[in-house]
């Protein structure tokens, strides 16, 4: 029997749970190691390459600006598929914060521009909801949906309000908003600058530490802190709560849950706006903290990013941190110009296909070590042979670093069970 694509439904939701348990996950000190590990290798190729900038305050500095709107994207996403809604309109509510929150930056204050941004994705996301849980609309088809309107929206006001003679007089266009005021930024007396002394050195590794704990604390945006709160927020509330846990049991089990008498369509609205606001504050952060401005495109897939972040993440606030950390490093590189630093990695890649290589070699999976062994030859020969890498490289070096992470990390991943599936109330009966 066939079914054409219009008229075949969602999968429903189980009505059972089953199949293998997910991975162990990592435990905080292993994650203490790997970053330790991390910044050990990052420490070395600095010293054989002489590439110093790698772990340097500025590139951390970027780094962390950068990871804070995919990281804020990606915890959007974790909350709306922890309750069983894949939420692919984090783009587009991306999209919406960083328009909101630069119109009322302008005209207001910047933190009511940061109020304006989380209201412009709630909008977003419960746009969503009312498609995906309400109406069984299919959710990528909701999702996409959501970013090419938010793009409409954006492109639309965007020419009715900063070209406005009021805002061209102040710096508007049709793509790009007057500037705001800046969101105050920190930095923690004595500590920055006895950081940088130490730094200067280029001692290995300890000057590494203190380029990393010096970008942590000079210029610090105090939306930053807010970030990293709500990172901690999350895990508190999804994983020590009984409300946290009843939004879980939606998106692993939804017709048990109902069974025990949890108002499923409730915790999925709940989950799916917070996934919005979560996602505008991240568009508010790029408008009112990266830039000061909204520029038309100026969100750059991060949305999409900020999901991969959190699939690397296994749907977890630590992994999903982690994962942001890396993306925002990579993004990092290709904002300040960072050829040098890009090839530089070149040879960390080759030592990790190469460590890969040899463990499938150990585990009898002779294709895959021959595919990486090859792989790896390959970029060694790119390293010994140039200097530097070309502009076009290092612009796509974010998207790189985020299909090598997904491939390498798809083996461990667990999603929720009933994540993406249509769920109708009493449909256990």
């Amino acid at each position: 029997m066939s079914a054409t694509a219009t008229s075949t439904p969602p999968p429903t939701a189980p009505r059972v749970s089953g199949g293998k348990k997910g991975r162990t996950r990592l435990s905080f000190p292993v994650i203490l190691l790997i970053i330790a590990g991390a910044l050990v290798a990052l420490s070395a190729v600095r010293a054989i390459t002489g590439a110093q900038d790698i772990t340097s305050a500025g590139q951390i500095s970027a780094a962390l600006a950068m990871a804070v709107p995919i990281g804020m994207a990606g915890l959007g996403g974790l909350w709306a598929e922890r309750a069983g809604v894949v939420n692919i309109g984090l783009e587009g509510m991306l999209i919406l914060g960083t328009f909101f929150g630069a119109w009322a930056g302008w005209q207001t204050d910047p933190w009511i521009g940061v109020l304006a941004g989380v209201l412009g994705g709630m909008a977003g996301g419960l746009l969503h909801a009312i498609a995906t849980v309400t109406f069984g609309v299919d959710h990528i088809i909701s999702g996409i949906a959501i970013n090419i309107l938010a793009v409409g929206f954006t492109t639309y006001f965007a020419k009715l309000w900063f070209n406005s003679p009021e805002a061209l007089a102040k710096g508007g266009s049709p793509k790009q908003s007057p500037p705001s005021e800046p969101i105050t930024t920190i930095t923690v007396p004595g500590v920055s600058d006895w950081l940088g002394d130490i730094e200067k050195h280029h001692w290995f590794f300890v000057s590494d530490i203190a380029g990393v704990l010096r970008g942590l604390v000079t210029n610090l945006s105090l939306l930053t802190i807010v970030a990293v709160l709500l990172f901690v927020l999350t895990f508190l509330v999804l994983w020590k709560t009984s409300f946290g846990l009843r939004l879980r049991s939606c998106g692993e089990n939804p017709i048990a849950a109902e069974s025990l008498g949890v108002n499923v369509y409730k915790y999925k609205y709940i989950a799916v706006i917070v996934s919005g606001g979560m996602a505008g504050l991240g568009g508010a952060f790029l408008a009112l903290v990266t830039s000061n401005i909204y520029n038309e495109g100026q969100t750059g897939g991060r949305g999409y990013i900020g999901l991969a972040a959190m699939i690397f993440g296994n749907w977890r606030p630590g992994g999903l941190a982690m994962g942001a950390g890396l993306f925002g490093f990579a993004d990092a590189l290709q904002l300040r110009n960072g050829g040098q630093s890009v090839h530089a990695l070149l040879l960390l890649l080759v030592v990790i296909l190469a460590g890969i290589a040899l463990w499938k070699l150990y585990r009898k999976s002779y294709r895959t070590a021959a595919i990486s062994g090859v792989i790896a030859a390959g970029v060694l020969v790119w390293y010994l042979g140039t200097d530097t890498v070309p502009t076009e490289f290092v612009t796509a070096t974010p998207y790189v670093v985020t299909l090598l992470v997904l491939s390498l990390s798809a083996q461990r991943l667990r999603m929720p069970k009933a994540d993406g599936m249509r769920y109708r109330k009493g449909q256990g009966k």
